[in-house]
């Protein structure tokens, strides 16, 4: 039975990277690439002739309009449109940037073509994926169905400051508390919700509500 090729544009500087990466998809039955970009000021131009794009590729750094900037464009502009980080950085602020952005998943650029096609399925299909590589053990987190821990209101704000670039110790002062409550209420939050990093934390919160972008 033929399956429905899903249509998909590759953002990137790197014209070897990005022109490799769209040959290697092209042997994917499931995969159209239907227009690629240099940057987020290109793809802007790109997407009004090919609104019916489903989902795209988003490298972060590029010149003019970086990955985080185009991102949030195309959530804002056209919020049926799924994106799918694609970059070389495992950082911590890298991954929340762009989730924070809007992306649905982030992948690294060393991952292989069926893995990137996994990826895009499960963005397209379910709206979410994170390449376990990149976050660790954060999939059972985030299911819709699971009860919500009681979090207090500290827990709480903490949590929204873990989206942001401030360090622990920064965090605490900005709560006039101490960096020892801090880690107290980080440990509270990895236990009663079965996470074990920062970006666990910020990817549980978005999903829930609880952090907005």
């Amino acid at each position: 039975m033929q399956t429905t090729s899903i249509s998909i544009a590759i953002v990137d500087d790197h014209t070897l990277f990005r022109s490799g990466l769209a040959n290697l998809l092209s042997e994917f039955d499931e995969i159209d690439v239907i227009f690629q970009a240099t940057n987020g000021v290109d793809m802007q131009k790109q997407i009004k002739l090919h609104p019916d794009v489903k989902l795209i590729l988003m490298d972060i750094n590029m010149p003019l309009m970086d990955g985080y900037a185009a991102t949030q464009f195309v959530k804002k502009e056209y919020p049926e449109i799924n994106v799918l980080a694609l970059s070389m950085f495992e950082e911590e602020k890298a991954i929340i940037g762009m989730l924070k952005a809007g992306a649905g998943g982030y992948m690294l650029k060393e991952s292989t073509p069926s893995d990137l096609v996994i990826a895009i399925k499960a963005v397209v299909e379910k709206g979410f994926y994170i390449n376990e590589m990149v976050s660790g053990r954060l999939l059972s987190s985030l299911k819709h169905d699971n009860p919500k821990p009681l979090i207090t209101e500290k827990e709480l704000t903490f949590l929204q400051h873990c989206s942001t670039e401030l360090t622990y110790k920064e965090i605490a002062d900005l709560m006039n508390i101490s960096p020892r409550t801090v880690d107290n209420y980080r440990e509270s939050l990895f236990a009663k919700l079965n996470i074990k990093t920062r970006t666990g934390l910020v990817v549980y919160g978005i999903k829930h509500g609880l952090i907005k972008i």
